[in-house]
């Protein structure tokens, strides 16, 4: 269960610190840790502190806070023990581990004399983004983002927190596996961070489909065409478009007659038609559906579905 996954990042004398809180695993969003600051957990409706009994407390003072030690055996836990085996991961600033659980970490970057960088020693933040399938996400958009049993070419367009990727990656499961409204396809997902999949040691933690193959940890420009010359693949997603680089990369992927589903940070399509790489995928209709997501009384919620002529279809 992802609940155990989420207790196994902590090492064992600090299990019973959390065991209470993962309790809460369906609610629980991320979990902040710094060292000596109140650790911080993001719920679905509402920020609070861990308290030094494992619970909760909206009262700082009443907080627990996490020292240095405590982070360096969080990571040693994570790294089993050899974080020099992790060193690649480290120096990307983030670890995906089993359950598909996704830490982020932050402290003295250590660099090459070219400037790239080389690791990262002592971590002082950690962000833990609790991995969350929710299966049956895309029940409700599926029936518009077919057209004669095909799957159009689809962009997900979100604020940050409305569940975009949760719901590419539904759709990705869905349109692999097979549904009411077309065949299960061949899909090659691009996982750049390691947040659709959530890949451990390369093998996906969430269920992306019996069709889907992951490039895990790969730059998007390079993993489309990587995918396409070695997996061909009927469709190609990836998670947060957002350069000049990436559009060029998606239409060589559309010239090889690929079908596309991508998502990317935005407000509406108002927005979309001030940027100018957006331009130019809308002036060649690459995309055959907009999905628009909002949040309203707190809840992620699909806002409206454009066709490619920029006409709503739901909403």
């Amino acid at each position: 269960m992802n609940k155990d996954s989420l207790l196994y990042i902590f090492p064992l004398p600090l299990r019973n610190l959390w065991s209470r809180a993962v309790e809460e695993y369906h609610s629980l969003e991320e979990i902040r840790i710094r060292a000596g600051k109140p650790v911080i957990v993001k719920m679905h409706d509402r920020e609070t502190f861990l308290d030094g009994t494992g619970g909760f407390t909206d009262r700082e003072t009443a907080s627990y806070k996490m020292g240095s030690r405590e982070l360096s055996d969080i990571l040693n836990q994570i790294c089993h023990d050899s974080i020099y085996a992790y060193e690649d991961e480290v120096k990307q600033g983030f670890l995906t581990v089993p359950g598909g659980h996704r830490i982020g970490i932050a402290g003295q970057v250590v660099v090459e004399k070219d400037g790239r960088v080389r690791t990262m020693k002592h971590i002082a933040s950690m962000n833990i983004r609790v991995a969350h399938e929710v299966k049956g996400s895309a029940d409700k958009v599926l029936p518009f983002l077919y057209e004669g049993g095909k799957l159009c070419n689809t962009l997900i367009i979100s604020p940050p927190g409305c569940g975009k990727t949760t719901l590419l990656r539904d759709i990705i499961r869905q349109a692999s596996d097979g549904n009411r409204y077309g065949r299960g396809m061949t899909i090659g997902v691009v996982d750049e961070r390691s947040e659709i999949a959530g890949s451990y040691m390369g093998a996906p933690q969430n269920d992306v489909g019996i069709r889907t193959d992951v490039l895990d940890a790969c730059p998007k420009v390079y993993g489309m065409m990587m995918l396409i010359r070695s997996m061909a693949p009927e469709v190609v997603a990836i998670d947060e478009l957002g350069s000049e680089e990436d559009v060029q990369a998606m239409k060589r992927v559309s010239a090889c007659g690929c079908g596309l589903l991508a998502t990317m940070h935005g407000f509406g399509m108002e927005e979309m038609k001030e940027k100018a790489f957006m331009k130019s995928l809308m002036d060649e209709k690459m995309f055959a559906r907009y999905i628009i997501l909002e949040k309203k009384g707190g809840c992620p919620r699909v806002k409206e579905i454009y066709q490619k002529e920029l006409k709503v279809c739901c909403g």
